[in-house]
């Protein structure tokens, strides 16, 4: 099974903030999608890091 791309991981945490931005009334689902994509965007600045070796 592959691994994700960076660019993948990039699209993904988009996504979620924009999932997130909608979620103006629901504050713990507005939170969990910004964890989320924070994670995502840990993903995505390893796997950079995974490629540069």
């Amino acid at each position: 099974m592959s691994r994700p791309t960076a660019e993948q991981a990039l699209e993904n945490a988009a996504r979620l903030l924009e999932a997130a931005e909608l979620e103006m009334t629901n504050l713990p689902l507005m939170e969990r999608y910004d964890e989320l994509a924070t994670s995502w965007l840990s993903y995505a600045n390893l796997s950079v890091e995974v490629d540069r070796t």
